[in-house]
């Protein structure tokens, strides 16, 4: 993998957050704790389990940590 899972959450980053992506990326950019060069799985999942107050449901981490695995392999083979 190429970027970090914190690299690719700020891509969905917006000033007026549409979607439960867009406010997931909002709310780890302000977590100063969020590990943010992390590639691993289990290590972003236990961080938000404890500390994720602002995800509603961890659903919204997963189906984001799928679009992140489909991106970065799809960048790999080009």
């Amino acid at each position: 993998m190429t970027k970090s899972f914190y690299h690719f959450l700020m891509k969905f980053r917006h000033p007026e957050p549409k979607d439960a992506i867009s406010r997931f990326a909002n709310h780890a950019y302000l977590d100063h704790s969020f590990p943010k060069n992390s590639f691993d799985y289990d290590e972003v999942s236990n961080y938000l389990e404890l500390n994720g107050h602002y995800l509603d449901s961890m659903r919204i981490f997963d189906e984001a940590w799928e679009t992140y695995l489909f991106q970065e392999e799809k960048e790999t083979r080009y």
